[in-house]
C-alpha cells in the first residue's frame, strides 16, 4: 500500500456505523401511517422540524420536549418517538470492523455525532473509540466548526491529519472547512478502499 497520508480518524454514528437512518425513517412513516417522506420533509423543507433537532443535538431540549413537539408536527403519538423512530436502525458490522481494525493499526479513532437523546447510544459500539464527541453533552453540533476541532482534540491529532467520515454532505463540508479530509459515506465497501488507502491499511 502507499504511504499513510493521515493520522486520525473521526466518524459520525448513525448512517455510517449503522444502516441508513433514512430507511428507518421511511419505515416508521410506514407504520404510523404517515405519508413515506413525512419525517423527511420536517428536517429537508419545514425549518421548525430541523430547528427543534438542532435544539435537542446541543441538549438544550429534552428527549421528552422533543418528542412532544416533533410528535405534534407529525400528529403522532409522542411516547417513545425517538425509539420508534430508530426502531428499524441496525449496526453496519463491516463498518464497525473497518474502525477497530484502524485502532488496531495504530490509528486514533473518535466518534462525534449529533445526537438524538442519549438513548440511542445504548445501541452505539462505544468501545472502539480514543475518545467520543456527542452533541449533547458539549452544547455543539455538526456542522459548526468547534465540534469538529474538539473531536481532533480530544484524540490528539491535528484537524489537518484527521479524516472524517459522515453521511450528510453539509457535515462533510464542515469538517473540510477546519482542514479536515472529508469522507461522504454512500456504500461501505467504498468508504472502507477510501480508508483503506488513506491510511495505508487493510481493514478488511
Amino acid at each position: 500500500m502507499s504511504e499513510r497520508s493521515h493520522d486520525g480518524l473521526l466518524v459520525d454514528f448513525g448512517g455510517v456505523l449503522t444502516t441508513d437512518i433514512w430507511v428507518s425513517f421511511n419505515s416508521f412513516c410506514d407504520l404510523e401511517g404517515l405519508e413515506r417522506n413525512a419525517v423527511r420533509e420536517l428536517f429537508r423543507e419545514r425549518g421548525e422540524g430541523l430547528a427543534l433537532l438542532r435544539r435537542l443535538e446541543r441538549g438544550e431540549v429534552s428527549d421528552e420536549d422533543f418528542e412532544r413537539d416533533f410528535g405534534a408536527m407529525l400528529e403522532v403519538e409522542p411516547d417513545g418517538l425517538i425509539d420508534r423512530l430508530f426502531a428499524g436502525l441496525g449496526p453496519d458490522e463491516a463498518m464497525i470492523g473497518a474502525v477497530e481494525a484502524a485502532r488496531r493499526g495504530g490509528v486514533p479513532v473518535g466518534l462525534i455525532s449529533n445526537s438524538w437523546g442519549m438513548g440511542i447510544y445504548e445501541r452505539a459500539p462505544m468501545a472502539i473509540f480514543d475518545a467520543t464527541v456527542v452533541s449533547g453533552d458539549v452544547g455543539l453540533h455538526k456542522p459548526q466548526p468547534e465540534i469538529y476541532r474538539l473531536g481532533a482534540e480530544r484524540i490528539g491529532v491535528p484537524a489537518e491529519r484527521c479524516v472524517f467520515v459522515d453521511d450528510l454532505r453539509e457535515n462533510v463540508e464542515g469538517a473540510e472547512a477546519v482542514g479536515m479530509k472529508g469522507v461522504l459515506h454512500r456504500r461501505t465497501p467504498e468508504t472502507i478502499k477510501t480508508l483503506e488507502e488513506l491510511f495505508a491499511l487493510d481493514l478488511v
